[in-house]
């Protein structure tokens, strides 16, 4: 459903109950572990065991007692998540009947409502081709509803007759993201990642100091053109048109080999950046994405417990 076609409260309460309500079932009591807090408390000292990380053995209360101790933790409770939403023009693409705007809005919906309705705080920034809103971190459905409303709002705004295109420069949302975000926190970066090359640096720099997880949205047409025939495709940024011929089949090939290479090169600066990547198509079921993100999630919880990450399939 198109995003601008609906209130923020209906599309929360259609997620709310076609999405959310089937989540609980499958995901049971897995979100402590989903949305379980960056901090930790010293809570006590007990003598080691073999079980134990040795990382958190005390040496000086050791050396002291000549028996080995551990820190034991209580972690903080409280996740602290923000959504850093790419907003521009782009998004209005779909070849079908759903676009990418709208599949980013279901998105934040689900997954807000899910760690506010748990306790924890949610913001976002918000871009357009420049930096509109940072919305605060706050909790309550209240919260969720209205930075659906400042998403919806600007995707129904009409440029300024006459207004010159503007580029995306995703380094500006993600270095905006990383002076108003002091507290360790959860960040979605939620966009197409067609933008001006140059963001690659400032999203390593933003997963130094948080968790980052690169949402990237995207159309099949996007990656592999039919033969259509004679079609007319528009730059939805900066509104030039060009008039092709998809019944030819070199036509096709080179758009094909274009597209690979700009996937190859999205993979190597995902990697560069060290962020987990969660893919999502507007022929995707959105039920189908959160629970990949919940297996990307208790993957990287087992990675920094000091587990093993399992081998990805190639594709």
């Amino acid at each position: 459903m198109p995003a601008t076609t609906i209130t923020p409260e209906a599309l929360l309460h259609r997620l709310e109950w076609t999405v959310l309500r089937r989540l609980d079932g499958l995901l049971h009591g897995d979100y402590r572990t989903l949305f379980r807090g960056h901090g930790v408390d010293l809570a006590d000292l007990r003598e080691y065991q073999h079980s134990d990380d040795v990382r958190h053995i005390d040496w000086n209360v050791t050396a002291r007692l000549q028996t080995p101790y551990v820190r034991v933790y209580n972690e903080e409770r409280e996740t602290s998540a923000w959504f850093l939403l790419d907003l521009t023009s782009s998004l209005d693409f779909g070849s079908g009947a759903v676009k990418k705007r709208a599949v980013a809005a279901e998105l934040v919906g689900v997954l807000a409502r899910m760690l506010a309705r748990h306790g924890n705080r949610v913001g976002a920034v918000l871009y357009s081709g420049r930096v509109e809103a940072v919305i605060p971190a706050g909790s309550g459905r209240r919260h969720v509803l209205h930075i659906l409303h400042r998403m919806l709002a600007m995707a129904e705004r009409t440029p300024a007759t006459g207004a010159p295109p503007s580029e995306t420069r995703l380094q500006e949302l993600l270095q905006s993201a990383g002076h108003a975000i002091a507290r360790r926190s959860l960040l979605f970066v939620v966009s197409d990642f067609i933008s001006a090359p140059g963001w690659d640096k400032p999203l390593a720099q933003l997963s130094q100091r948080h968790e980052v997880l690169a949402v990237r949205l995207y159309d099949p047409l996007e990656q592999e053109l039919p033969d259509l025939g004679f079609v007319t495709m528009q730059d939805a940024e900066s509104g030039e048109q060009l008039f092709v011929d998809t019944n030819d089949r070199g036509f096709r090939k080179r758009f094909a080999a274009l597209a690979e290479a700009r996937e190859e090169a999205l993979r190597a600066a995902f990697a560069h950046a060290g962020v987990d990547v969660l893919e999502l198509s507007t022929e995707d079921h959105l039920m189908d994405a959160v629970m990949r993100f919940a297996d990307l999630r208790k993957r990287r919880s087992s990675l920094t417990a000091g587990g093993v990450l399992p081998r990805q399939p190639e594709h």
